[in-house]
């Protein structure tokens, strides 16, 4: 009955826009090996590693700006028609490219369609649900996101331990079908922007989220969230490989394990919990969850216990960044959804810039127990963070 009750009154839309990213995320591969591979396939440096990474995120910044103000012009649709499809052919471009420096433009490219997928996505979910559903049908989605992430390392660890390309072959392939899902049962009219008088102009200027202060900051403690959240399957593949000695395959089951618990019982979760606490409250406790994450790497090293400690981290995620999509769009007016979507969803790819370049010049100068010290530093200033905000 619990089990039922979690997901009861969702709009067969949303369940539709789950299937898509259950199929897109099941190839989700290239981004979490990526470290790996740019060091174990093209035998670059970490350092060069990071800055791949770092061009990946720059790309991701230009897409959720993008995506976010194509979205209010031409609609939620289209914008992820076009993500997704053009997307997957880029797959098929960037495995092609060794030299670094054509590897560092293709990432960048292919980050920009990746991404600009994501404020789109958030918007239709707000167009399909009620409001009063809206954190569970965004669960729905983030459970279908998971479900695809524990299928796709596991596969891109299988994969990777005998050809790395077989892993952007895949990732292609699962966007162009996430295309087709989109464009067969999601398809809606594309949106012609009216004219505007100049008073609304200025109203939709001063509703802007730029001028939104408590959200701005709210955006920066989120960013130096991810920043800490992001490298578990970024930058830390290369620790779980170097540092803690185990192989493809246990790294993509390590990561595997981080979506299937999310998919087990986020949903449940939110359904029992999110009415007794403020969101602030749960974003709080998914931080401190964080800093446990990375306490145990520090010191426990063995697969085992790298698969507990990778539990407070899933944990961690259960609870903030639900409720973190949730606020973002609380905070935002009808007209301006694709802009607050973009500006919230930009603390990923400026974490994505960032965190790389940081870990893997920190490995590189430092070792692996300085870069665990570091992102949970970083993980910790997000807590103090969200503590003042969630007892405001």
């Amino acid at each position: 009955m619990l089990f039922k009750n979690a997901y009861s009154g969702l709009s067969p839309k949303i369940w539709l826009l789950a299937l898509v990213m259950l199929i897109n995320r099941a190839g989700t591969m290239v981004v979490a090996f990526m470290s790996v591979y740019t060091t174990q396939k093209l035998h670059y440096s970490i350092e060069h590693a990071g800055y791949v990474m770092m061009m990946f995120g720059a790309g991701a910044i230009v897409g959720a700006w993008l995506g976010g103000k194509l979205t209010d012009l031409l609609g939620h649709y289209l914008v992820q028609l076009l993500s997704l499809g053009i997307g997957g052919l880029l797959f098929f471009v960037v495995v092609r490219l060794e030299t670094f420096e054509y590897l560092c433009a293709g990432v960048f490219v292919l980050a920009i369609f990746g991404e600009a997928y994501r404020p789109a996505n958030t918007v239709s979910i707000s167009h399909f649900c009620k409001p009063e559903n809206f954190t569970r049908s965004v669960s729905l989605v983030r459970l279908a996101i998971n479900l695809g992430w524990a299928v796709g390392p596991v596969l891109g660890g299988f994969f990777a331990s005998r050809n790395y390309d077989y892993l952007f072959y895949a990732d292609g392939i699962t966007n162009i079908l996430a295309a087709g899902l989109v464009w067969q049962f999601l398809r809606t009219k594309v949106v012609k922007t009216p004219k505007i008088s100049k008073e609304q102009k200025a109203l939709n200027k001063k509703d802007s989220p730029w001028r939104d202060t408590y959200f701005l900051i709210f955006v920066g403690l989120s960013t130096i969230y991810v920043m800490s959240f992001s490298p578990l399957f970024t930058v830390l593949p290369v620790f779980y490989k170097e540092a803690c000695n185990i192989d493809e395959q246990q790294i993509g089951l390590l990561m595997g394990l981080n979506g299937l618990l999310v998919a087990a019982v986020e949903m449940i979760l939110i359904y029992k919990l999110e009415k007794k606490y403020t969101k602030m409250q749960f974003i709080f406790f998914g931080c401190v969850l964080l800093v446990i994450n990375y306490f145990m790497y520090y010191y426990l090293r063995s697969f085992g216990w790298l698969l507990i400690g990778i539990t407070f981290g899933t944990f961690s995620e259960i609870f903030a960044l639900p409720f973190m999509n949730t606020f973002s769009l609380e905070r935002a007016k009808g007209h301006n959804l694709g802009q607050y979507s973009a500006v919230y969803s930009m603390s990923w790819p400026i974490a994505q810039i960032i965190s790389p370049l940081l870990g893997t010049q920190v490995i590189a100068l430092l070792g692996y127990d300085a870069l665990i010290i570091t992102l949970g530093g970083i993980a910790l200033s997000a807590t103090i963070g969200f503590y003042f905000m969630a007892k405001k």
